[in-house]
């Protein structure tokens, strides 16, 4: 598999579980959200956009997604949003298909457009790197079954302020219900 038929494969409204650990305070936050995405062909004029935004090539582009979100997170206050939407354009190694640069036009630890890279693991898992300025990124998607994808993620922040997070995504039918229920299962990083 290579990173847009991961893209391709993700099409589709989720519902996202999330646990965050915040591990300097070693306390976890709980949360939901509703995701959309939508698989993007590299003619798409979003990803053509978000090429040009960063200064590359469109036709290197073998397309991307428009993803939007809508959530809440346990320690909310009021004035905190989860919402948002945001554009990707894969850029493969001309080499080597399964691994590139992913392009974005909103990073998911700060605001900004931002590059990062991108590689297919040997278990069909989309594993995401991303360095931005004050810290870094780490992000594997992948999935049990075709309605239900995990996802792990760590911000190690310069300085040594890191959280992970583990969310399952369950994909929703036209009527909002869940397709795969996921088996109750309980993590822990102790020891983290």
């Amino acid at each position: 598999m290579d990173g847009m038929k991961f893209f391709q494969r993700s099409a589709g409204k989720w519902q996202s579980q999330r646990t965050t650990h915040h591990l300097p305070f070693r306390r976890a936050e709980t949360g939901d959200s509703q995701i959309y995405v939508e698989s993007l062909p590299a003619d798409n004029p979003k990803v053509i956009a978000i090429c040009e935004m960063h200064n590359v090539d469109p036709a290197k582009s073998v397309g991307g997604a428009f993803v939007s979100w809508d959530g809440s997170m346990q320690w909310d206050k009021d004035d905190e949003n989860h919402q948002g939407t945001t554009v990707f354009a894969l850029i493969p190694d001309a080499d080597e298909p399964t691994s590139g640069i992913l392009l974005r036009e909103r990073g998911y630890a700060e605001i900004v457009p931002i590059a990062g890279n991108y590689h297919v693991d040997e278990e069909g898992g989309l594993v995401l790197v991303t360095e931005y300025e004050t810290m870094t990124t780490f992000e594997r998607f992948w999935f049990v079954n075709p309605n239900l994808r995990l996802r792990t993620s760590t911000v190690q922040r310069y300085g040594g302020f890191n959280t992970a997070t583990f969310c399952a995504e369950v994909r929703l039918d036209s009527n909002g219900e869940g397709k795969a229920a996921p088996h109750r299962a309980v993590y822990s990083i102790s020891g983290w």
